[in-house]
């Protein structure tokens, strides 16, 4: 699993722990059908509500008594949040895997365009982030 797989998965994780039961979840299944000749084609799956992905960040730096620091712009910030590894030889890997070659290895200029990468790739993956975070 890479490193954005595990971020991904951590924001996206906490958001279906925290979300409040639907209506659909709330709701007692009606009895089944009597059998048929020729069961119904399945259907699609609906596609999944697009995480919030501010909400969900705002909420876990709330469970950490609102020191959440900088996580909107700085990607050491946003992995310590998560509770990651935020070291250069983590932001390196990050950053090979998601082809940002930005200034030097823990550069500023790097460590903005990592920020900015993992936000894009979070929308990407059915995140929906603020364009601040990478416009």
């Amino acid at each position: 699993m890479g490193l954005f797989t595990a971020i991904r998965d951590k924001i996206f994780g906490h958001a279906r722990t925290s979300a409040p039961p639907s209506a659909a979840q709330a709701t007692p299944a009606p009895a089944p059908a009597l059998p048929t000749a020729t069961p119904a084609p399945a259907s699609p799956a609906a596609p999944a509500e697009p995480v919030d992905v501010e909400a969900v960040l705002v909420a876990m730096a709330e469970l950490q008594g609102g020191d959440g620091g900088n996580w909107r712009t700085s990607i050491v910030d946003l992995l310590k949040l998560l509770h990651m590894d935020s070291s250069l030889a983590a932001r390196t890997e990050l950053a090979d895997e998601l082809g940002v070659h930005a200034g030097p290895a823990g550069s500023a200029e790097q460590n903005i365009a990592l920020h900015k990468a993992v936000m894009r790739k979070l929308a990407e993956n059915g995140g929906r982030v603020p364009d601040s975070f990478y416009a």
